[in-house]
């Protein structure tokens, strides 16, 4: 991947500023987040970015799964 140099952020950048960051991201189609001067994550613009094809169904998915994932005590202690 070729690292466009105006989509580079720093680690502490992104923590502080999300936002920026994902608009960054929405406009350039991704955005490298740098950690210790060297290159750590990629956000990426689903609807945008080639690398990751998706359909609305499976991005849907994909995040309902992650967030069952993250919070899944909570939902089993609500089926209760």
């Amino acid at each position: 991947m070729i690292i466009n140099t105006n989509s580079i952020v720093s680690a502490t950048e992104a923590n502080k500023n999300f936002s920026k960051v994902a608009k960054m991201a929405e406009q350039k189609g991704h955005v490298v987040v740098f950690k210790n001067n060297r290159p750590k994550l990629l956000v990426i613009d689903l609807d945008k970015e080639p690398q990751i094809e998706m359909t609305e169904d499976e991005k849907l998915e994909f995040v309902a799964a992650r967030i069952l994932r993250e919070h899944r005590a909570a939902f089993e202690e609500l089926a209760k």
